[in-house]
């Protein structure tokens, strides 16, 4: 009886733990190296499968007579062959998927097929042709490709958005506050030839001439989603903040929050029509970029600053800046 390790594809004795003449010696040996193979720090997967006994004797018996005869067989039973895979699936990742996905309560909405098409979507962004070849490599059976385009139809006109949004909401607010929310854009590239309504050629992080769409998306201090918005691919980022955040607001009958973005926002349109709804914003942007009522700090005080620390700057409504003359070190009251 002896432990071995296949390393390389060679094998490799690690523990030589006896040789057996019985059954009985057999037994013992074994217990022997499963005690030896158990590590008390290294967890064990229940899975809830259980080990096969051996069908036949692990002992050739010997030819002559010994102690203990060879039980007699049953005809027609003898040892099983090798095992054969038949197939490999995934299926505790959609089990853990699919468990995440009632923990927020989205089986609200009643859409099996829905729900496969979102974790799909999750495991391998792909066609709806190839989605099917996912859920099955997930262990699930899939719907028809026609069922698929259906469902997706259905959840456009079924409004499943904003019955997803309500239920991302309760669960947000029920484990803290939204009064802090955070917003950013990104863009989605499609391989297409030609425009159409919403997939336009526009400005690309990538760089790309693709048609592509601008996505909005608002979430809490922790990063869960709450709202998010799709546009033109032609559509600036400053043009999709106030909507946003209009739709959230008036979606849910929040009155005062605090919105957070970067610099895509930094324009006075949105900031005026931020503070004319009552919102509290945090902008985010460089140094280099920082308005001109911060050139009279610069001048002074230079560019460097602490952790932490407030500058009180006058911003001019309307017409040239007086109020914050660089020539000038004192600001005035």
């Amino acid at each position: 009886m002896q432990i071995a390790q296949y390393v390389g594809g060679r094998q490799r004795i690690v523990k030589h733990v006896g040789s057996a003449h019985t059954e009985a010696e057999l037994g013992v040996l074994l217990q022997r190296a499963r005690e030896l193979l158990e590590d008390p720090a290294q967890g064990v997967l229940d899975i809830g499968v259980e080990p096969t006994p051996p069908v036949a004797s692990l002992v050739r018996p010997s030819r002559g007579p010994g102690l203990f005869d060879a039980p007699q067989t049953a005809p027609g039973r003898g040892r099983d062959g090798p095992g054969r895979v038949v197939s490999t699936d995934s299926r505790a990742l959609f089990e853990a998927l699919a468990g995440v996905f009632t923990s927020l309560g989205f089986d609200a909405v009643g859409d099996e097929v829905f729900r496969d098409l979102v974790i799909a979507r999750l495991v391998e962004p792909t066609s709806i042709l190839d989605t099917g070849r996912v859920l099955a490599e997930l262990g699930r059976k899939p719907a028809s490709e026609k069922t698929m385009r259906r469902t997706l139809t259905r959840a456009h006109q079924d409004t499943y958005r904003d019955r997803v949004a309500a239920l991302c909401f309760d669960h947000a607010s029920s484990r803290g506050d939204v009064s802090l929310v955070l917003y950013d854009v990104t863009t989605l590239y499609f391989e297409a030839e030609k425009e159409d309504d919403l997939r336009k050629v526009g400005y690309s992080k990538e760089r790309r001439v693709d048609p592509q769409i601008v996505v909005g998306l608002l979430v809490d201090r922790g990063g869960f989603p709450l709202e998010i918005g799709c546009f033109e691919g032609s559509k600036a980022e400053t043009a999709t903040t106030v909507p946003i955040v209009k739709q959230f607001q008036n979606r849910h009958g929040l009155a005062d929050m605090v919105i957070v973005a970067d610099a895509g926002m930094l324009s006075a349109k949105n900031l005026r029509e931020l503070d004319e709804a009552n919102l509290r914003f945090i902008v985010g942007s460089r140094v280099t970029k920082a308005p001109i009522d911060l050139e009279s700090h610069f001048r002074w005080h230079g560019d460097a600053f602490t952790d932490g620390q407030v500058i009180d700057t006058l911003t001019p409504r309307t017409g040239p800046n007086h109020e914050n003359d660089p020539a000038l070190k004192a600001e005035p009251l």
